[in-house]
């Protein structure tokens, strides 16, 4: 039996695919435990035989400008979110080393106070990967923005981790779980492990009227993922105008957790809520998604062969959009700017052209082939037999 923690921002993107890693860990008879700044996320979203969620701190409280996009979006994520939550995170998660004492530290790759903390005990760590976006190198054209990462990252390291160390504190040298595959995410560095996504069935987190689907119509389903409530309105309007038009083929359902869009509860056309159970719906039948270009939304829906429009908003979202459709799998469309005319002609290209559902049918037999969180289970228990 060994022992495993798993260091993850609060983010639910970032949860989502440790928590089936870490269910197939304790079915074969390990520890698991867990630490992170919102405790009760990962309980909610792990359910209550998650294990041990250890508290850290969790970043300052800062305003982000909802406008801001590219270069710019890029280097202030790193300023405003990341670098600080390391900083913030790693006295709590050295703690929990000490109270827990893993056997192996798996480490979100945004998370990576969990890797420096390592680093500095002397225990072998894993990334999780749970965006392809960082194996581009996307700062490679922002040459001063990559060389004050460099500097901001070394002095962290000096701080929090090993000094003498080298490593990228985002690629473990012990190993890299990617929960993608080259299928969507194109060829990454030597040594990534790709294990494709980590698909599980989760605690039932929202009713649906699964009566007023029709099944005389196709479903379209849109959704900007649970961290951009507050940059979505005027797109989510787009959509609901759009998908309208076509209701004489689909209906469409519109996560709206932000309650921008009134909601008609005798609308037979369009479904607005504040939440759903995305993967029982993938399963049920969507005929295409139209998202932010999340990587967990995208990889739901392309393990379920459903094509994409993808609408991407900040962070990893253009790269994993640009994968999207180098992949063939969907149509991008620009997320402050597209009018329901666009949307529409974006919708009816993967709704009719039957290349991107093939595409999305090929990732997804890729996903499933690659296996999933079973196999990033039979990676890390591997890694903690070589390192005892």
């Amino acid at each position: 039996m060994s022992r495993f923690l798993f260091v993850v921002p609060p983010l639910t993107g970032h949860i989502n695919p440790a928590v089936g890693v870490a269910a197939e860990l304790t079915a074969r008879g390990h520890r698991v435990a867990w630490t992170c700044p919102d405790p009760a996320l990962v309980t909610r979203l792990a359910g209550p035989a998650a294990g041990p969620v250890l508290p850290c701190a969790a970043a300052p409280q800062g305003e982000r400008p909802a406008d801001l996009r590219g270069p710019e979006a890029l280097k202030f994520l790193w300023e405003w979110y990341l670098l600080p939550l390391a900083e913030a995170m790693a006295p709590g998660v050295r703690a929990a080393v000490e109270a827990f004492r893993p056997d192996v530290v798996v480490a979100d790759q945004q998370a990576f106070a969990g890797a420096l903390v390592a680093e500095r005990l002397g225990l072998p760590w894993a990334t999780s990967a749970t965006t392809s976006a960082e194996f581009t190198d996307p700062l490679a054209g922002l040459p001063k923005v990559a060389a004050w990462l460099r500097g901001r990252l070394a002095a962290l390291r000096e701080s929090v981790g090993d000094p003498a160390a080298t490593a990228d504190p985002r690629f473990s040298p012990h190993l890299v779980l990617a929960f993608s595959t080259p299928e969507l995410a194109g060829d990454g560095p030597d040594g990534v492990c790709w294990v494709g996504p980590s698909i599980t069935s989760r605690p039932a987190a929202a009713d649906f009227p699964w009566e007023w689907l029709d099944p005389g119509r196709g479903a379209v389903l849109v959704t900007l993922g649970t961290a951009n409530a507050d940059v979505g309105g005027r797109f989510l309007d787009v959509c609901r105008d759009a998908l309208r038009e076509r209701a004489d083929r689909v209906q469409a359902v519109i996560v709206d957790p932000g309650g921008t869009l009134p909601a008609h509860a005798e609308d037979k056309d369009v479904l607005v809520v504040p939440s759903v159970p995305q993967l029982a719906l993938l399963e049920r039948g969507v005929d295409a998604m139209v998202c932010h270009a999340g990587h967990n939304s995208v990889c739901e829906a392309l393990w379920h062969g459903t094509p994409l429009v993808v609408a991407p908003i900040r962070d990893d979202q253009p790269v994993v959009a640009g994968q999207v459709v180098a992949a063939g799998a969907g149509v991008r469309v620009r997320f402050g700017r597209v009018a329901a005319r666009q949307l529409g002609a974006a919708v009816d290209t993967v709704l009719d052209d039957r290349a991107h559902r093939a595409a999305a049918d090929r990732i997804g037999t890729a996903f499933r082939a690659a296996g999933g969180a079973p196999a990033a289970a039979a990676r890390l228990d591997e890694l903690a037999r070589e390192s005892r």
